[in-house]
């Protein structure tokens, strides 16, 4: 496994790292999981407060317990569960942030949480009092870092300009170029971590049978399914050569992806090891569609 820095903190954070919202709520399953994980060089695991309502963060926190200190977690805040336990709202408040960090780390069992992120956000959100929240965690040692998760152009500007933050996580895959339009550049020039979700487009991009994705048809899946197939070799997988297009961006520090299988985790993370695509592969996985744009928030 390689480590890369993550933006403009001192976190060395592995190139594919763990995104726990897709763990079963078995917890002796999850465990070993992570475990195993961890014991071949994943040391990020993302996850947030409203994932399962709160209990992934409780599994993530007891499954890790015996090497917190060796690992880097990630969670979210900011969606609000309603009293009626159906649904949730959109709260970006200083004294929601302030309350949610609590409960966080009690469910994780840590004192202290290495990246806090915003998950999600608005143009109209009061950007001010939520930077103010994070710098006020972040002082009292309950944070390491913050950032956010957001694939709104308007709104990541936003917290460049105003804030401190170490990291945006955002959907990036082949079938989703939208941020190599407004984001990654203006990221990676202001030494800001990008973390990616969605890197093999919902299994798409591992062999999944393709059906439409965005705004793009299934027979655009599939001619983009078929050239990584092309590439690919008894010891090469598909998910990893959608992985390694997603690395090779200069701004990006680590894809998350959600394994859900020993199987999986296996065929992903063996990508440094592997043949890494050339120049010319690269270019050729490109050039089958047209990227896509963003039209809102931009």
């Amino acid at each position: 496994m390689k480590y890369r820095r993550l933006g403009n903190s001192d976190m060395e954070i592995s190139e594919v790292s763990f995104g726990c919202m897709s763990l079963e709520e078995d917890f002796e399953k999850t465990k070993e999981l992570i475990h195993v994980a961890f014991d071949k060089g994943i040391n990020y695991f993302d996850t947030a407060d409203i994932y399962q309502n709160g209990n992934n963060e409780e599994m993530l926190g007891k499954a890790v317990k015996s090497f917190r200190d060796k690992i880097i977690i990630g969670t979210k805040v900011g969606n609000q569960p309603r009293d009626t336990g159906e649904g949730w709202d959109w709260n970006p408040s200083k004294k929601y942030i302030i309350n949610s960090v609590e409960k966080s780390l009690t469910r994780l069992k840590t004192d202290y949480i290495d990246l806090y992120q915003l998950h999600g956000g608005t143009i109209d959100d009061p950007i001010e009092e939520t930077i103010d929240a994070f710098e006020t965690l972040k002082k009292e040692g309950k944070i390491r870092y913050y950032g956010i998760s957001s694939i709104r152009p308007n709104v990541i500007r936003e917290y460049v300009n105003q804030s401190n933050i170490s990291s945006v996580m955002m959907q990036y895959s082949l079938l989703d170029r939208r941020p190599e339009e407004y984001c990654l550049e203006l990221l990676s020039k202001n030494t800001i971590g990008v973390l990616t979700r969605g890197s093999i487009a919902k299994g798409l991009l591992a062999g999944k049978r393709a059906t439409e994705y965005l705004e793009y048809s299934s027979s655009d899946v599939d001619m983009v399914v078929e050239k990584l197939r092309e590439s690919s070799k008894e010891d090469r997988f598909m998910c990893q050569m959608a992985i390694q297009f997603v690395l090779n961006h200069k701004a990006i520090t680590s894809s998350v992806v959600g394994f859900r299988t020993k199987k999986q985790m296996e065929e992903c993370i063996t990508i440094s090891e592997r043949e890494v695509l050339s120049d010319k592969e690269l270019n050729s996985l490109k050039s089958v569609i047209s990227p896509l744009f963003y039209k809102n928030h931009i």
